[in-house]
Order: C-alpha cells, then structure tokens, then sequence
C-alpha cells in the first residue's frame, strides 16, 4: 500500500472515530425501558401480535 493510500484510510478512521465519539450514548437499561414503553404504546398497531383482536379482511 502506498504512503497517499495509507494515510487516506488513516484520515477516513480518524473522521469516522469523530463521529463515532460524537454520538450521545445512554445505559442500556434506560434504552431497554424506553423500548420497552415504546412496545406496550404501539402493541395494537402491530400487524404480526398474535394477541390482538382480530379483523374481517374485506378485498375490494
């Protein structure tokens, strides 16, 4: 690998651990709650629960 090659996939790491530092992070069990939540909130939107009521499927 030539030195103009190494050092542009040394720059393109380096931009991408930037933007990987930048990222806001938070604990896991905070993202599990909220995935959590965000679950039992749309529970009866989701086509494939097999607990929700079921519907006549009319075909136009």
């Amino acid at each position: 690998m030539s030195s103009g090659a190494s050092a542009s996939a040394l720059q393109r790491l380096v931009e991408q651990l930037e933007l990987e530092a930048g990222v806001k992070r938070i604990k896991v069990s905070q993202a599990a709650a909220e995935l959590q939540q965000y679950c039992m909130q749309n529970a009866c939107k989701d086509a494939l629960n097999p607990f929700r009521e079921p519907r006549s499927c009319a075909l136009l």
